[in-house]
């Protein structure tokens, strides 16, 4: 039996993903192993919401996604089982392969927006602009007062 853990954070994203695939005659004698990793929360939250009210967020949260893929994968001779990630991402898959033996991973996360990964537009000054404007009026008040 293969066996495929599979990293989801969003639906609609994992169904794009896992669509080439579930069509394989191959997924319907399959081991899914859905990996919930839910959004992360700042650490400022913890002055208004409690650490068990989190769990209980991610919980519900994990089940809300799971109700939706659930119905995509397979049902014939392949079984699922449904993890909520509450750690590194590479210590749950170490786990997991110790427990499967050889699986393949697929991330089928939603790419993550890296600001840093994105060059700064750079930024246009023209002679005569506003910036211009106000240093010039600057440095008639510094000339002004002194």
């Amino acid at each position: 039996m293969d066996k495929v853990i599979v990293y989801v954070d969003d639906a609609a994203q994992a169904q794009q993903i896992l669509a080439p695939l579930l069509a394989t005659e191959i997924a319907a004698e399959t081991h899914w192993v859905l990996v919930a990793c839910a959004p992360r929360m700042t650490h400022r939250i913890s002055k208004w919401v409690s650490h068990r009210t989190r769990e209980n967020w991610r919980d519900k949260w994990a089940e809300k996604l799971f109700a939706q893929l659930l119905p995509l994968l397979p049902s014939g001779g392949s079984s699922v089982t449904t993890v909520l990630a509450k750690g590194p991402l590479p210590e749950l898959v170490a786990q997991l392969q110790a427990e499967l033996g050889a699986a393949r991973v697929v991330d089928a996360r939603r790419p993550r927006h890296d600001a840093a990964a994105e060059p700064v537009p750079a930024r246009l000054s023209f002679p005569g602009t506003l910036p211009s404007l106000l240093t010039g009026l600057g440095a008639l008040l510094a000339l002004d007062l002194a």
